[in-house]
C-alpha cells in the first residue's frame, strides 16, 4: 500500500513577521491620529534617571499610556502629579516592545476650574511660606513720580485707559513695555518686563520708572493664568521699584496681587493710585499760600500793636539826650576840680613823709631772716632728738613684747602637753580592755550587741566571748530563764557595797 504525502493548503493572506506587523500598525495609527487632545486623570507618574516622564491617563472606563520627553517637561508649565485632571495634547503611536499604544505628550492643560483653583491654592501656600507675600516687604508708592512704567499689551484698551487717566490727573512721562497678557508666552514676557525696568540705571538714556503698573483687562481664570505663574510672582516680589498690580476686575484675584506693593481693582484705579490730581494739588497749594499770608499778616499786626504799646512808655529821645548832655557837662567840671584837689593832697603827703634808706631796709630784713633761721634750726634739733628717743623707746617695747610672746607660747604648749597626757591616761583607765586584763570577759550576741544578763539569751543562740587575748564562739545550750533576785550581800568593812558593777 503506497503512502501519499498530505496536500499543502495554500492561502492568499499575506505573511508578516512580528516586526513588520508592529511597524505597519505604528504607521497606521500615527497616520490616522497625527495630533489628538485627550482628557483624563494622571495615574502612576514615574521619573526615571533618563529625565523622561511616564504616566497613565485614565477615566472611568479606559486607560492609555502617556510619555513626556525630557526636553518637553520644562515647557509644560504644569507639574505632573498623581490624580491631576488634565487635557493632554500630542500624537498617538505604538511601542513595539510591549505591543501597546501610547500618546506622546507635548502640551498639558488643567481640565476644569476646580483643578486650576487647587493648583492656584497650592502655589499660593508655597510662595507665602517663602515670605514673598509678607506685608513687611511692601514698599510705599512715591507721591508724585516723574516716570511711570506700564507692563501691558500695547493694543488693548487698558493702555489707553491708563494714559488717558494719567493725562487727566497729572501728566507724567509714561514708559510702556509691550507684552502678551494671555497665552503661553505671556508669563515669561511679563517677568522679563518687570526685571527689565528694574535693570534700567539711574540717569541713563532711558529714564528709570519711579513706579510700575502691571495691567490687564478682565477675563476668565484661564485667561488670567499667566499672572498666577511662579516666574511672574517672583519677579514682582523681587522688584525694587514699587509695583501696582491691576489685573482683571475687582472680583478677580491673581497671585501677583499678593506679591505687589499695592493692588488696584481696575487699570484705571491703578493710574489714579500712581499720580495725584493736579487740580487738587494746585488748589491745596493756593490754600496753603493764602493761609501762610493770613498768618504772616496777623503776626505783623500783633507786632505793630506791641511796638506801638512800647513806644507809649518811652519819653522824647531829644529831651533824653539833652538831659544826658547836661549831666555830662556837670560831671566834667566836677572831675576837673577833683583831679586838681587830689594832686595837691598827694603832694602835701609826699612832702610830709619821711623816706627810709633802702640799705637800712635791707639790713633790717636780713637780721630778721637770721633770727628766724636760728629759731628754725633749734626747733629742728629738738624735733630730731625727740623723734630719735621715741624710736628707741618703741624698739625697747617691741623687744619686751617679743620676749613675753615667746614665754607665753612655751607655757601654753607645755600646759597643752600635760593636759593631753592626763586625758590619755583617763581614757585608758575608762577602756574596757583594762578590765579584760583583770580576768573578765565581754559577751556579745550574733548581732554584735553586748549581753548584759542571762535572761537576755535563748537556747541555741550564738555568742561571741572576748577575752584579753582574743575572741571565742559559744552556743547557749539551755536558757537560764529570768535571773533570780540576788540576796543583799553583807556590807564590807571598807564601806563598799560588795558589787563589782558593770564592765561597761
Amino acid at each position: 500500500m503506497e503512502s501519499t504525502a498530505p496536500e499543502q493548503v495554500t492561502s492568499n493572506v499575506p505573511e508578516f513577521t512580528v516586526s513588520e506587523l508592529s511597524f505597519a500598525l505604528k504607521r497606521e495609527i500615527e497616520t490616522a491620529f497625527p495630533r489628538v487632545r485627550v482628557r483624563g486623570e494622571i495615574s502612576q507618574p514615574s521619573f526615571p534617571r533618563s529625565g523622561h516622564c511616564y504616566f497613565r491617563l485614565k477615566d472611568e472606563n479606559a486607560v492609555i499610556d502617556g510619555v513626556c520627553w525630557k526636553g518637553t517637561i520644562p515647557r509644560l508649565g504644569i507639574r505632573i502629579e498623581e490624580g491631576l485632571e488634565v487635557i493632554a495634547t500630542g500624537r498617538l503611536t505604538t511601542y513595539a516592545g510591549s505591543s501597546r499604544y501610547q500618546i506622546i505628550v507635548d502640551r498639558l492643560e488643567l481640565a476644569g476650574e476646580g483643578a486650576l483653583l487647587k493648583l492656584l491654592e497650592d502655589r499660593r501656600k508655597k510662595l507665602a511660606a517663602e515670605g514673598l507675600f509678607d506685608a513687611s516687604a511692601k514698599r510705599a508708592l512715591p507721591f508724585l513720580p516723574e516716570v511711570v512704567g506700564v507692563v501691558t499689551s500695547p493694543s488693548g484698551a487698558v493702555i489707553r485707559d491708563i494714559l488717558h487717566r494719567i493725562s487727566d490727573r497729572f501728566p507724567r512721562h509714561v514708559l510702556v513695555w509691550p507684552v502678551a497678557v494671555q497665552g503661553e508666552k505671556a508669563a515669561g514676557e511679563v517677568a522679563k518686563a518687570i526685571a527689565g525696568f528694574n535693570r534700567l540705571p539711574e540717569g541713563g538714556p532711558v529714564p528709570r520708572p519711579d513706579v510700575l503698573i502691571v495691567a490687564r483687562g478682565g477675563g476668565s481664570l484661564e485667561d488670567l493664568w499667566a499672572f498666577n505663574e511662579e516666574i511672574v510672582v517672583r519677579a514682582a516680589a523681587a522688584s525694587t521699584i514699587p509695583l501696582i498690580s491691576a489685573v482683571g476686575h475687582e472680583t478677580d484675584t491673581t497671585l501677583i496681587d499678593f506679591a505687589s506693593d499695592r493692588r488696584a481693582p481696575t487699570p484705571t484705579a491703578a493710574a489714579e493710585m500712581a499720580v495725584p490730581v493736579r487740580a487738587d494739588l494746585v488748589a491745596q497749594t493756593l490754600d496753603f499760600g493764602k493761609r501762610a499770608i493770613s498768618c504772616m499778616n496777623r503776626v505783623l499786626r500783633e507786632a505793630t500793636l506791641a511796638v506801638t504799646g512800647l513806644a507809649r512808655g518811652l519819653g522824647d529821645p531829644l529831651r533824653l539826650i539833652e538831659e544826658r548832655q547836661q549831666r555830662l557837662d556837670v560831671s566834667g567840671e566836677r572831675l576837673a576840680l577833683a583831679t586838681r584837689g587830689l594832686v595837691e593832697r598827694r603832694a602835701h603827703a609826699l612832702a610830709a613823709a619821711r623816706l627810709v634808706s633802702p640799705v637800712a631796709v635791707l639790713v633790717a630784713k636780713q637780721q630778721a631772716l637770721s633770727a628766724e633761721a636760728r629759731v628754725l634750726e633749734g626747733v629742728m634739733k629738738r624735733y630730731v632728738s625727740d623723734t630719735r628717743q621715741k624710736m628707741e623707746r618703741g624698739a625697747d617695747r617691741i623687744e619686751q613684747y617679743a620676749d613675753r610672746l615667746r614665754r607665753s607660747a612655751t607655757e601654753t604648749l607645755e600646759r597643752g602637753h600635760r593636759q593631753v597626757e592626763q586625758l590619755g591616761k583617763l581614757l585608758e583607765s575608762y577602756s574596757f580592755h583594762s578590765v579584760l586584763q583583770r580576768g573578765f570577759a565581754l559577751v556579745r550576741d550574733q548581732d554584735g550587741h553586748p549581753v548584759l544578763t542571762a535572761a537576755g539569751t535563748r537556747a541555741g543562740d550564738t555568742l561571741s566571748i572576748e577575752f584579753a587575748d582574743g575572741k571565742i564562739g559559744a552556743r547557749v545550750a539551755d536558757s537560764a530563764g529570768p535571773a533570780p533576785r540576788p540576796a543583799t550581800p553583807p556590807r564590807r568593812r571598807d564601806g563598799g557595797s560588795g558589787n563589782q558593777g558593770s564592765l561597761l
